[in-house]
């Protein structure tokens, strides 16, 4: 039992006891009538009880207080054995880290010495390197800042050298794929869109179904022939081509109408001059339909919709009209065919390069009634009948007239190339053809150390051999560049020309 236990024990012997005077009052009290003997009896009895509950509850106590006490002593012994113990582990590791503190010590002088020796080192080397520097100077001849210099510019040329043969690694890298894109993508386009070659000449033949129609064209003392040239501004050629008449004329929509009216004369049968100037109004009607009808078939054939009647019209004046032999509408056709299918291929607006393809040489249809280019005149039609900016801007830049400011320009130029270089698109006169290919090599031969220039492939590609002693390999790269600059600037061509620049050095010797 615990201190409190005993405690709470005495003092409820104490309750008891006073319970027991209590009730012996109350008893005493409310019975009267009993004698006092039973009273008294009472009384000893609790008084009695009482001593012996406090005897026994103070030897209860005790006993709890000697055990509590032997139980404290036990703790405290034990605790103090721990105590002791713990007092020796830190003895040990204080003598254990005083050990250590002096190995530190005795490592920090010797490092001490070992920094004192390098420094010293230290300077006896940077003594001995300004000796040698001084003997290098002397031996070389060169102070120190020259040498520095000298090799700076051996390594300023070094780095040159190596540039340039990276970007010659760059570049055919770089125009291996593009050339094999472009040529993929330009492939696809032309195989998409197959278009016959037209070529088409200055002069129309009409058949005759006999020599003596020729007699009645011509007429009494030539009435006839005048009446029609005078109505069609077409010279008409009757000479010794059996059963045929030829129409020569700058303008082929005269031409054609002229041919037209020629065809109902002789259908007809009736040749005379009043015949004449009716049939020839009545051709000029059926032309401007056939016009207008052939421009109609252009859109729709090209699936473009939105322009205005007016340019319609005028476009299919271009059915009419050829360009080094090449009929101008049906090459406006392929060259909206081919820049629809590029921008589609390079993810551009295919509506934009379609519509600038096919008008881009609107003003041809014009251009031998008014003054300006073609270009300049297609540029002022698109924009009186208010096409898009875009596709003025295609129009306008087509020959690179004006810097390309769209990825649809440079479709509608690239398609062009394409339609105009394709083989037997186009004629080109003999003496322009060599004149452009003797300008070739003589541009090729105009920079220095060129030994021979040769213009391949129908003037497709420049071949240059350089004098191997004066033009080194680095300097070949930056040269083609400039070449291919310089005839871009000086020369107009269809298409691209390739630049090929050689340099060899040859050894022989004769065997004895």
């Amino acid at each position: 039992m615990t201190t409190t236990s005993i405690i709470v024990l005495i003092v409820a012997c104490i309750l008891c006891i006073g319970l027991g005077i209590g009730v012996g009052i109350f008893v005493v009290s409310r019975k009267n009538n009993q004698s006092k003997t039973s009273a008294a009896r009472i009384l000893e009895n609790a008084y009695a009880e009482a001593k012996t509950a406090k005897k026994e509850a103070l030897l209860e106590a005790k006993e709890e207080i000697h055990a509590l006490k032997e139980r404290c002593d036990a703790e405290i012994a034990e605790r103090y054995a721990e105590i002791s113990k713990s007092e020796n582990r830190l003895i040990i590791k204080e003598e254990t880290l005083a050990r250590k503190e002096e190995g530190i010590d005795k490592k920090v002088e010797s490092l001490d010495l070992a920094m004192k020796e390098v420094k010293e080192k230290e300077e006896s080397l940077n003594q001995a390197n300004e000796k040698i520097s001084r003997e290098l100077e002397r031996v070389a001849g060169y102070t120190r800042e020259e040498a520095k210099n000298h090799l700076i510019e051996l390594f300023t040329e070094q780095a040159k050298h190596d540039c340039a043969s990276k970007i010659r690694q760059i570049e055919e890298e770089a125009t291996e794929s593009a050339e094999k894109k472009a040529r993929e993508i330009v492939t696809l386009a032309v195989q998409k869109c197959v278009t016959n070659i037209a070529q088409e000449i200055t002069v129309t033949v009409v058949p005759l179904p006999n020599e003596e129609l020729k007699g009645r064209i011509i007429g009494r003392e030539g009435r006839n022939i005048r009446a029609i040239e005078n109505a069609t501004g077409v010279d008409l050629i009757i000479d010794d081509t059996p059963e045929a008449v030829v129409l020569s004329g700058f303008d082929p929509v005269r031409r054609e109408i002229a041919r037209v009216a020629l065809e109902k004369l002789i259908l007809d049968g009736r040749i005379h001059p009043a015949k004449i100037e009716e049939l020839v109004e009545k051709a000029q009607k059926d032309v401007e339909s056939t016009i207008k009808e052939a421009g109609e078939n252009a859109v729709y054939e090209a699936g473009i919709i939105g322009i205005h009647p007016e340019i319609i019209k005028v476009l299919g004046r271009l059915k009419y009209r050829t360009s080094y032999g090449q009929n101008a509408l049906k090459h406006s056709l392929e060259v909206c065919h081919l820049a629809g299918l590029i921008a589609g291929e390079l993810g551009a607006n295919v509506k934009i390069a379609k519509i600038g393809g096919l008008l881009h040489d609107l003003g041809k249809a014009l251009d031998h009634e008014q003054e300006g280019t073609h270009v300049s005149i297609g540029v002022e039609l698109a924009k009186k009948y208010k096409e898009t900016p875009e596709v003025i801007h295609c129009i306008e830049a087509h020959h690179g007239d004006v810097p390309f400011n769209s990825l649809e320009a440079v479709i509608v130029q690239t398609a062009d190339a394409i339609s105009s270089s394709r083989p037997g698109a186009r004629r080109e006169l003999l003496d322009a053809y060599i004149k452009r290919l003797e300008n070739l090599e003589n541009i090729a031969k105009s920079f220095k150390g060129v030994d021979k220039a040769y213009a391949i492939q129908a003037g497709r590609e420049i071949r240059i051999m350089f004098k191997p002693e004066e033009i080194n390999d680095e300097t070949m790269v930056f040269l083609a560049k400039d070449i291919a600059r310089k005839i871009e600037n000086e020369l107009q061509y269809p298409g691209q020309i390739k630049v090929n620049v050689i340099r060899e050095t040859r050894a022989s010797d004769v065997a004895k």
